[in-house]
């Protein structure tokens, strides 16, 4: 019987300093390690891309965001606009409508989309690129394609009063290439280019 108790206390003592010891290292020293490194190689990243202008934090390079009208929910033609958003940019609520490509509702609310676009911008409906009128996986996709940041370019001069040619060059500088060369398809930071138009329109 006491042979049984102090096999129970020492089998008990070796799983607290087990316990004791495994949430050290996976519980405080782990997450601190892994923190620091991301600190110190990632900063920008790790903080959540944000971007400030003027000492101002205005949104992250990883999250979309809408571009309307001050008080409204209309689009401003000042702007360069994003993709759609069923979720209105919101990051705790990501994800897609989930309905299927031949689902009539989807159907019905994408051709409404394109209609609206090309107006919106003064261009036929067959000009209107995919991205322009459906959201992404996420719904906070961050990045246009070019086709559609140069969809904008007209419409974008007219409201800002600025040559077409500055714009364009600005769309320009501002598309990215695939990832290593090979991996995704080319895009536009919508945040990074309003920013640099923003610049563009005060000079």
């Amino acid at each position: 019987m006491n042979n049984s108790l102090v096999n129970l206390g020492r089998t008990t003592w070796a799983a607290l300093r087990m316990l004791l010891v495994l949430t050290v290292v996976t519980g405080i020293a782990y997450p601190l390690l892994v923190t620091g490194i991301g600190q110190a190689a990632f900063h920008d990243k790790a903080n959540g891309s944000i971007t400030e202008v003027d000492g101002r934090a205005v949104g992250s390079r990883l999250i979309g965001q809408s571009w309307n009208i001050e008080g409204t929910d209309k689009p401003d033609p000042r702007w360069f606009q994003p993709r759609p958003s069923h979720s209105d940019y919101d990051p705790l609520a990501t994800g897609s409508s989930q309905l299927g490509a031949d689902d009539a509702r989807l159907v019905k609310a994408v051709e409404e989309a394109k209609q609206q676009v090309a107006e919106f911008n003064g261009v036929p409906a067959s000009k209107v690129p995919a991205d322009a009128v459906t959201g992404s996986s996420s719904a906070i996709d961050p990045d246009i394609s070019p086709a559609y940041a140069r969809l904008q370019i007209d419409r974008v001069a007219r409201a800002n009063g600025l040559p077409r040619a500055r714009v364009q060059e600005l769309v320009k500088r501002h598309t990215d290439g695939r990832t290593a060369g090979f991996l995704g398809e080319p895009h536009v930071n919508v945040l990074d280019l309003n920013i640099a138009l923003k610049e563009l329109a005060r000079k």
